[in-house]
């Protein structure tokens, strides 16, 4: 996975209470093309030297001292909403996966995960792709189809995806799916760039903020079967 986004090198902050490895990871990364913009060693600091770096992916860990991790990713992404969070935690609790993704990361890497695994991952969150370690992909989509079978108050009567033009449905449907955006581009033979326009005109139209919402809204229309 390139360590390029738009022609420079992607920029990234690494959180974690632990300096070694804090170190360790800056290092592999940078190593790997990737521009190490900050480091943070705690929630609070991490909240101020994010919004100061402006990085494209931050790559965080849960268990921080000072402000949790979930909190930190909320913060963050309200100031900025085009940051992408990659968690890259030891637990691999269901609990943990599920509040880190509803507090708006983008993936979850468990920290057993290989060097190549953690370069990868971070290569495709800054393309907008959701990382997740083998096992927890699954775990999201199942809960995302437990919301799913519960009651929408505003969902119910509504036409699947009335405002959406044929090609974004089409984009929608792959999404849920699962696809990369360079997989769907690839099958509808279109650039990766027009896969992502389409899916942030998505966003927009149906008021929604990330990728993972997106997948639940197809979901819950069952546009993944389709």
């Amino acid at each position: 996975m390139t360590a390029q986004h738009d022609g420079r090198p992607v920029t990234v902050m690494v959180v974690d209470d632990h300096p070694m490895w804090r170190d360790a990871v800056a290092r592999d990364l940078s190593e790997a093309g990737f521009d190490v913009v900050a480091t943070a060693g705690d929630g609070p600091q991490a909240v101020r030297r994010a919004k100061a770096a402006g990085p494209d992916v931050l790559v965080l860990d849960l268990n921080l001292p000072g402000l949790p991790g979930v909190e930190v990713c909320k913060e963050v992404l309200a100031d900025r909403p085009e940051l992408r969070v990659l968690v890259l935690s030891a637990s691999g609790e269901h609990a943990d996966v599920l509040e880190a993704v509803k507090s708006g990361a983008t993936g979850y890497l468990l920290k057993s995960a290989s060097t190549e695994e953690l370069l990868d991952a971070v290569g495709r969150t800054a393309a907008g792709d959701p990382v997740f370690t083998p096992g927890l992909a699954g775990l999201v989509l199942g809960e995302y189809r437990r919301l799913a079978g519960e009651p929408a108050p505003t969902a119910a009567d509504q036409p699947a995806a009335p405002q959406l033009t044929e090609r974004e449905t089409e984009v929608l449907r792959l999404v849920a799916k699962g696809l990369s955006y360079k997989q769907i581009a690839e099958r509808l033979v279109i650039s990766h760039r027009t896969v992502q326009n389409h899916v942030q005109n998505t966003l927009g139209k149906l008021q929604l903020h990330n990728r993972v919402e997106l997948v639940r809204y197809a979901i819950e229309r069952g546009l993944d079967d389709a």
